[in-house]
């Protein structure tokens, strides 16, 4: 096997740290797994394992590397120092806390050199917020995945306000090294885009459902056998520009309609009350939840499908 390309230092060993991990070293990276608790970096190195065999098996396994081949490249560590020191990139994977972010990356700050990049998977926060006091905030830049990483290749980079134009060149290169689709945001903007778009579609479900509209069962259906049909291959945009003759048909024939129809929409719904109630109610008994890891391996699997019949047709 050769050498790897350089160090990459992954903070935290869960689902999405792991998932970073497989990332970086199918492209032949050495990937170094931080948590604070030594049995749950073992717990991650025996995930990534078995993921690793799984996807070798239903010949989807990423990179030109062999499992073994793989594994040596990953290892894991409870000590933060050892994680960071000699990478050239590190990803932070930490729970959504801002409290916690903002004490990991000020020890990422005492540790990283003037030349590491230093990407957090924050799904909301933007990277201002925690690095503004930082000596090294320079080199801090939003890398939000879609969950799960390995299976969903989009990768939001969200670059603060002071953050290098090298440091974002950089990111956004290693990402489609690594496999992944990557998108520049022009600006910071809490939630970034994925999940300000996925948070519209979540909110106005969940008042269909509330205001006993539609189930939650015929409601997924509304995605699963519609919308998300077509958006697997074309966004919201080109999907209004075929559905007329162009966009600006589109506009004419439907802009009116689709203005009166969301100011109907009505106030923010809050998460909680009976109709939240009532939606959880119906996903327990649809989806118990001691089957929640079987389901989730049923949705990696066919995530992974989707993923490779997209790149056959392409």
């Amino acid at each position: 096997m050769s050498e790897s390309k350089g160090k990459i230092g992954i903070i935290g060993s869960g689902l999405i740290g792991r998932s970073w991990s497989m990332l970086f070293a199918a492209a032949g990276y050495k990937v170094v797994i931080y948590d604070i608790d030594a049995n749950q970096v073992s717990s991650a190195l025996e995930g990534v394992r078995e993921q690793l065999k799984d996807l070798e098996k239903s010949g989807l396994l990423r990179g030109k590397l062999s499992v073994d081949e793989q594994l040596q490249l990953i290892s894991g560590t409870n000590k933060f120092e050892d994680c960071v020191k000699g990478a050239k990139y590190i990803q932070e994977c930490t729970p959504e806390n801002f409290e916690l972010k903002k004490k990991v990356f000020q020890q990422l700050d005492q540790l990283a050199d003037d030349h590491t990049v230093l990407a957090s998977s924050t799904s909301s926060m933007p990277a201002s917020t925690f690095s503004e006091d930082l000596k090294h905030r320079s080199q801090v830049i939003v890398a939000h995945p879609t969950n799960p990483p390995f299976y969903c290749p989009l990768t939001e980079v969200v670059p603060a306000p002071w953050t290098k134009p090298e440091v974002t060149t950089a990111t956004m290169s290693i990402m489609k090294e690594i496999g992944q689709v990557a998108v520049l945001l022009k600006k910071e903007v809490l939630g970034f885009a994925l999940n300000r778009i996925q948070y519209s579609i979540v909110q106005e479900c969940r008042r269909l459902v509330s205001n006993d509209v539609i189930s939650v069962e015929d409601l997924d259906k509304v995605m699963t056998e519609g919308l998300g049909m077509r958006y697997a291959f074309i966004g919201p945009m080109e999907t209004c520009h075929l559905n007329a003759e162009g966009m600006a048909n589109y506009s004419e024939r439907y802009g009116e309609m689709i203005y009166r129809i969301t100011e109907t929409f009505g106030p923010n719904p809050k998460w909680e009350g009976p109709g939240h109630e009532k939606i959880i109610q119906e996903m327990n008994e649809q989806i118990p939840l001691d089957t929640l890891a079987e389901r989730r391996r049923w949705r990696d699997a066919r995530l992974t499908a989707l993923a490779k019949l997209k790149r056959e047709m392409e």
